[in-house]
């Protein structure tokens, strides 16, 4: 047995040996191969050309780098300037390319751009693609690359996806503030946008940024008068400064840093202007809801341009505001009635037919006939004159009446001659804290406001002529002095100022509701000059002024119902519940019949489904005896006076929802073509002496957005400053060039007010004086004209000669110095029958 197991056991050890010279034959063979390979240059071995150190890769990052050692292979080493590069090929082709993160760039001599090209291409190109956060309007598969390709390496920070979180931040881009900047650092997306900062300054719990105000006040003066000195060296208007935009401009360039450079005059006349046209037109998208759900009214106006070309403006009016269109040059077309009604139905196509419940125009005889042509092409459409238009003419016709003509040109003559002096200017708003003149939006309007402000400081006004700064004065010696101060100190005058007042005062309301277009006003008007009516009834309704009233009344009259009386303005109070359901409770059958009627007969019109036709007529019945489901809700009857009737039709109507939604088209409705009047403004402040070269296009381009903006803003700020009043009838900006103030271009300044604490009365004080006496005396027969005494003007001589003083200056006054300055002060107004809140 043991002579048996020796061979094996040798056996064994052979096949040992064997093996060992096999390995150590091969590992001589593989030495001897590399000697023979590209790796061995001059019998010396180089790595950067092993290929056993370099990946199987179509790469070209293997080009250029090499694992040095095969134990680690996350380090390659560039082959360029020799140094290791951690985090794979990925970071040696970033180290290559530059620009990337932490990734230091290769200092090599031998790196040149066409090879920082290659590598930058190529990691563009294979870049991973990650989902960003994105708007709300986006696709949510939408991938943004998180780098401009186009952007040189030496100008673009990469940031490093060295690490995971890195990695993460990379992926953060906000495109709403900056929708093609590159990625924000954590504090930029984390801030405001300009537009959100404004909104919150505007807002009453705004409070200014810690930043803000640890700033010293020497850096704040310093930016306000570089702003300063661009406002008086380029005369822009101070008002300017109000303007949210100009505010958000600021913010912007604020967020924006150093650096910033403004706009050329090329830039801010081409490719800038047509990106806020394109910028502009997107608002369109909220009017154009407004326009599906309530309809619209299309207002359309001409004029005339400092260059005689006659230009036609289209604008739209629904609840959400106005909407400027465009404007057309007509200055080759004869203005007749099918020029205007071709251009008309051109705009109503566009909006879209189903939409235009009525177009308002003026009242001029080639609109009228317009309007009834387009009457008669869309069955379904209402033309209706401007009502604001017809409100001004009747203020026209009755301050023409010899009652009123007096007393109007008597005050434009205190008004005129106060304005023409500065020192006698200074003191009358010393004691009134403010101006008398009230510039409106149409001459009538002015000529009426400036009589309520006469009125409400009328006790400043005879003060001021009593006091020694008046007394010591050289005007107080002219003839025009002296008729001036006659005027103010006559009770008479005063007298016919009240009667004045309470003629116009009622129209004004009216006008008011008609002529400030962020109410609906076709629902109001017809209730509001009934009531106005009836207001000046009462106030004439003695016995001597029967003659009066008969002619004021008969103005009304003519104008109401020869331009007014429109079935519009009668559908629309019936669908007003806070006004119809009232003459219902008050049994008042004709005015409820005559609504009725108004109401049918629209709804004959604008319906032209005769099954939908029936389901409205019965759905008005139960509205008018507030019976069914919805009218005879509790909640719907306790806030019919209380709501507007659109969100009372909105709230109440959706159970009878054919009635509703015919309601809306009709209660949102506007009643005039101000929107117009305001767009001729904007027209005339850009289409000035300097700039009448513009050419039809950009002008334009200009107005529409210029108008458009500012109507936006204007809504905006009715809206937040709901409650307070506004009066849409007085100019925000004074109005030198009106003939109740002298035409000198003078700054105004101070508020309104009122300061009198007198201890005679005023019926004394013209008894003493004989002011009124005085007055009666100009209607006298005059003599001849060479008579050297001195006699008064007659009322045709108010207006004829409004600088007979011309030769007295009231800067050299013996007693300068003299005035009654600081007597009145502390006392408020007096609040009378002609306060109307405004």
């Amino acid at each position: 047995m043991i002579l048996l197991s020796i061979p094996c056991a040798c056996a064994l050890c052979c096949s040992l040996l064997i093996c060992i010279a096999l390995c150590f034959l091969m590992n001589c063979r593989q030495g001897m191969a590399a000697t023979e390979s590209p790796a061995s240059v001059n019998g010396e071995y180089d790595p950067t050309t092993d290929k056993a150190r370099k990946a199987k890769s179509d790469d070209p990052g293997w080009k250029y780098g090499y694992w040095a050692n095969l134990s680690n292979r996350n380090e390659v080493t560039c082959i360029l300037c020799g140094i290791p590069q951690k985090g794979g090929i990925k970071r040696l082709k970033q180290h290559i390319a530059g620009g990337y993160g932490d990734a230091k760039l290769c200092q090599s001599k031998n790196l040149t751009t066409t090879l920082r090209k290659e590598m930058r291409e190529y990691l563009v190109q294979n870049k991973r693609k990650r989902s960003l956060f994105q708007d709300e309007e986006d696709e949510p598969t939408k991938v943004v690359e998180v780098a401009d390709v186009e952007a040189e390496a030496s100008a673009i920070h990469h940031p490093s996806s060295g690490t995971a979180a890195k990695q993460r931040r990379s992926t953060y881009q906000f495109t709403k503030a900056a929708p093609k900047a590159a990625n924000k650092s954590f504090v930029e997306m984390l801030r405001k946008t300009p537009e959100e900062v404004v909104e919150e300054r505007y807002s009453d719990s705004y409070q200014p940024t810690i930043g803000a105000s640890l700033k010293p006040k020497e850096e704040n003066d310093y930016v306000d008068m570089q702003w300063v000195l661009w406002f008086y060296e380029c005369g822009i208007s101070f008002n300017t400064a109000a303007a949210k935009q100009f505010q958000i401009a600021v913010e912007a360039s604020i967020q924006y840093g150093s650096g910033y450079i403004p706009p050329t005059p090329y830039k801010l006349g081409e490719p800038l202007l047509k990106e806020a046209v394109k910028l502009t037109s997107t608002t369109r998208g909220d009017h154009e809801k407004a326009w599906n759900h309530y309809g619209c009214t299309l207002m359309s106006d001409g004029w005339t341009d400092r260059r005689g070309r006659h230009l036609i403006n289209f604008l739209v009016n629904s609840p959400e505001g106005t909407y400027f269109l465009e404007s057309v040059d007509a200055s080759d077309e004869v203005h007749d009635a099918n020029i205007l009604a071709g251009l008309l139905e051109e705009r109503i196509q566009k909006i879209g037919q189903d939409k235009v419940v009525q177009v308002v125009t003026d009242n001029g005889a080639n609109y009228k006939a317009a309007g009834r042509l387009l009457m008669e092409k869309i069955p379904t459409m209402y033309w209706t004159p401007c009502a604001a238009h017809c409100l001004d003419l009747m203020l026209e016709d009755i301050g023409k009446l010899q009652a009123f003509k007096k007393p109007i040109a008597r005050a434009r003559r205190v008004t005129t001659f106060i304005y023409r002096h500065a020192r006698i200017l200074s003191t009358m708003r010393e004691k009134t804290k403010g101006d008398l003149v009230r510039p409106a939006a149409t001459q009538f309007a002015t000529s009426f406001l400036t009589l309520k402000s006469l009125h409400k400081q009328k006790d400043p006004l005879k003060s001021l002529f009593v006091s020694e700064a008046w007394i010591g004065n050289k005007l107080a010696k002219t003839r025009a002095g002296q008729h001036v101060h006659d005027i103010v100190l006559s009770t008479e005058f005063w007298n016919s100022v009240e009667d004045c007042l309470r003629a116009s005062g009622p129209l004004l309301i009216v006008l008011r509701v008609v002529d400030g277009d962020e109410k609906p006003a076709m629902p109001e008007v017809a209730a509001l000059m009934k009531h106005a009516k009836e207001k000046i009834k009462l106030s004439f309704a003695v016995q001597s002024k029967r003659s009066l009233l008969r002619k004021i009344m008969d103005i009304i009259d003519r104008r109401w119902e020869n331009q007014m009386n429109h079935p519009l303005y009668g559908a629309a109070l019936f669908l007003n519940p806070g006004k119809f359901l009232a003459l219902v409770a008050a049994n008042d059958d004709a005015a409820v019949g005559d609504l009725k009627g108004s109401f049918l007969d629209v709804l004959g019109r604008m319906v032209e489904n005769e099954e939908t036709r029936k389901k409205i007529d019965a759905q008005a019945n139960d509205y008018e005896k507030l019976r069914g489901p919805g009218f005879s809700n509790k909640i719907a009857i306790q806030n019919i006076e209380s709501m507007n009737p659109i969100d009372w039709w909105c709230s109440y109507g959706g159970r009878a929802i054919e009635l509703q939604r015919f309601a809306r088209h009709i209660v949102s409705l506007c009643a005039s073509s101000s929107g117009c009047e305001r767009n001729w403004s904007t027209f005339e402040f850009i289409h000035t002496n300097k700039r009448n070269r513009l050419l039809h296009k950009r002008l334009n381009d200009i107005v529409f957005v210029s108008y458009n903006r500012k109507m936006k803003s204007r809504f905006q700020m009715r809206r937040q400053k709901k409650g307070k009043s506004f009066d849409p009838l007085v100019l925000e900006n004074f109005d030198w060039d009106n003939e109740w103030a002298d035409s000198l271009h003078v700054p105004t300044q101070g508020g309104r007010g009122c300061d009198c604490d007198l201890d005679l009365t005023w019926q004394e004080v013209d008894e003493a004086v004989g002011a009124s006496h005085a007055l009666q005396g100009r209607n006298l027969p005059r003599r001849a004209r060479n008579s050297t005494s001195a006699q008064a003007l007659d009322d045709d001589e108010e207006e004829a000669d409004p600088h007979d003083d011309a030769d007295v200056s009231d800067c050299e006054d013996a007693r300068a110095g003299s005035s009654d300055e600081g007597q009145h002060n502390g006392a408020a107004s007096i609040v009378d029958e002609f306060d109307d809140g405004y």
